[in-house]
């Protein structure tokens, strides 16, 4: 494997009963701060090798500019987006940068001042408005960003930028301009959409999105198609799949993504909360939206299974289905459905896999007792330094890989009280408790030594050849610090683990790479972007090899890059 410096990292440690607590953490406070773009490709420096067979682009994304003016930016999340791409072309590597030209960043770039409510910040009245216009101002909505600073995701053949609101933005890949603002609400009735899609091997989207309405608060399973039928094509054609009641239609779920196997949308309504009475009267309070998610762990955790084809809720004892009727287009009256899934409270973010085998569904997912707070991100905590940064780490939630086992099967004649988890060599249980009901206890996806890297998180598999399938191989950032320090493999038979870990440096989500000529699971490479923020354009692209987690060549890039959220490889940029 290549470098790993272990516990050592001349940090004092204490064993906690689920990770190791950490004090003398290195300041990050360098990984949030703006940074200016680089429109004009610039050539990286090389050391070791880059496979010749590597041929595209890693497209990167996260925010890059935390104030205007005067006035600054209070989360993490809230930064301007600010799109990144390593070009790797026969064992060389060039890197752009430029920020997303929104309608937020320019109207906030106009008036130099922060004029776009976002995740944790939420805008000031406007002092060029009189004082009847600065009154009045504070009843409204906050309006949705268009600040896409989380992914670049791809529809029919296109790529995007998106945020979790309606509005996204299609870029060109080639040399990262912005195109065109696109609004979800115009072809499907939702409010926001995730920016964690999943794909058929036909193309074939599916995405999920909030609806609030006359109707109530509806979860939504969206569905885009795989072709465009002009040049001009964006989203026409999507449909809602399914809409679901949420348990408590002022109170739904925040989710960041789902899950999906080969026959179902898969979606978890965990107990991170939004109050929706408080979003309605953020800018009347003075508060952002993260004000209004919270986390109850009195609360159970609802497994849902919606059927790809047909849009039917297997999971759920009220669904609204989407029918024609020869009348109108509405939604027909709630329909019966035989049981619900349940676990305890869990916290989650991000999926690993999801496949179906003997009559089971097998959920993987990177889960966390607690609520993985989002406050825990501010800008003022991220910036601390000595013991206030190690009272950071330690309130964080640590995150772990676990599966969950779905029986597909369930009727009234199922028998109660006995696992129906018949997998030999599974620990997961999944007992009928009553016709309604069946409740889940997962099993962990990891040894004991995963705990000495504080969990796994960022997750990525060989999505192209194994996503919806038994797969045996997954990778994902270890976290002994508030952001990603390592990079972990997961190899499930016998839940072994390799690193790589480089004192000082903090990679990003990996992206897997697959040899144009593999024939195994993991015949490819690992990139990742590692930044040092001790050090001065300290940033390269590193390259593994996805087998022996032995470093090929790293790239080299002199400039300084934010740490940044998700990103993909693209074979045609």
């Amino acid at each position: 494997m290549a470098p790993v410096d272990d516990a050592d990292d001349d940090n004092n440690e204490v064993k906690g009963s689920t990770t190791t607590v950490l004090k003398g953490l290195e300041t990050i406070a360098p990984l949030v701060r703006s940074v200016a773009e680089t429109p004009d490709p610039i050539p990286a420096e090389v050391q070791g090798t880059i496979p010749l067979w590597i041929s595209g682009s890693l497209l990167r994304n996260g925010p890059g500019k935390f104030e205007f003016g005067d006035t600054h930016f209070n989360h993490w999340f809230d930064g301007m987006a600010m799109l990144h791409k390593f070009k790797i072309e026969k064992g060389q590597v060039t890197y752009t940068s430029r920020f997303l030209r929104s309608d937020a960043y320019k109207k906030n770039s106009e008036r130099d001042r922060i004029m776009v409510s976002e995740f944790g910040t939420v805008t000031m009245p406007d002092p060029c408005k009189n004082i009847f216009q600065r009154f009045f101002s504070r009843f409204e909505m906050i309006q949705p960003t268009d600040n896409g600073n989380v992914n670049f995701i791809k529809y029919k053949g296109d790529y995007y930028v998106s945020t979790e609101t309606n509005l996204m933005h299609k870029v060109n890949p080639e040399n990262l301009e912005t195109l065109e603002q696109v609004d979800w609400s115009k072809f499907v009735a939702v409010n926001g959409a995730t920016a964690h899609p999943h794909y058929d091997p036909d193309g074939t989207c599916f995405n999920m999105g909030n609806s609030y309405g006359g109707k109530g608060t509806t979860y939504n399973i969206i569905s885009v198609p795989p072709q465009k039928s002009n040049a001009d094509d964006t989203l026409q054609g999507a449909r809602i799949l399914c809409s679901i009641a949420p348990a408590n239609k002022s109170h739904p779920s925040y989710y960041h993504s789902f899950a999906m196997s080969e026959n179902y949308v898969v979606f978890i309504e965990q107990p991170i909360k939004i109050n929706l009475m408080k979003i309605v009267t953020c800018k009347m309070r003075g508060k952002a939206f993260c004000d209004a998610i919270y986390w109850d762990p009195e609360l159970e955790t609802i497994l849902h299974l919606i059927d790809k084809h047909t849009g039917e809720v297997r999971a759920r004892s009220q669904v609204w289905r989407l029918t024609r009727s020869e009348s109108n287009n509405a939604l027909s009256s709630p329909q019966a459905s035989p049981v619900k899934f349940y676990a305890k409270a869990f916290s989650n973010f991000h999926q690993i896999n999801a496949f179906e085998e003997d009559g089971l569904l097998m959920l993987d997912l990177c889960c966390s007792d607690g609520s993985q707070a989002l406050d825990i991100y501010s800008l003022q905590n991220l910036r601390k330094s000595g013991e206030a940064l190690d009272e950071v780490y330690k309130d964080m939630s640590s995150v772990f890989p676990r599966r969950f086992v779905l029986p597909l099967h369930v009727t009234d004649d199922t028998p109660a009280d006995q696992n129906l988890n018949t997998r030999p060599s599974s620990t997961a249980t999944c007992v009928k408790e009553s016709n309604a009901r069946v409740f889940c206890q997962h099993e962990d996806l990891h040894g004991d030594d995963l705990s000495h890297y504080g969990g796994l998180e960022f997750p990525h598999i060989n999505y192209e050849r194994y996503n919806t399938r038994p797969y045996r191989y997954f990778y994902g950032c270890g976290f002994r610090h508030v952001f990603g320090d390592s990079l972990l493999k997961m190899d499930l038979d016998g839940k072994t683990l390799k690193v790589w870990h480089q004192k000082g440096h903090f990679p990003s989500e990996p992206a897997f790479v697959p040899s144009p000529d593999a024939v195994e699971e993991d015949d490819g490479v690992i990139l990742s972007v590692i930044l040092a923020p001790s050090q001065d354009e300290g940033t390269f692209l590193l390259v593994l090899d996805a087998k022996t987690f032995e470093e090929l060549g790293r790239a080299n890039v002199p400039v300084n890059m934010p740490y940044g959220f998700h990103g993909v490889f693209s074979a045609s940029a």
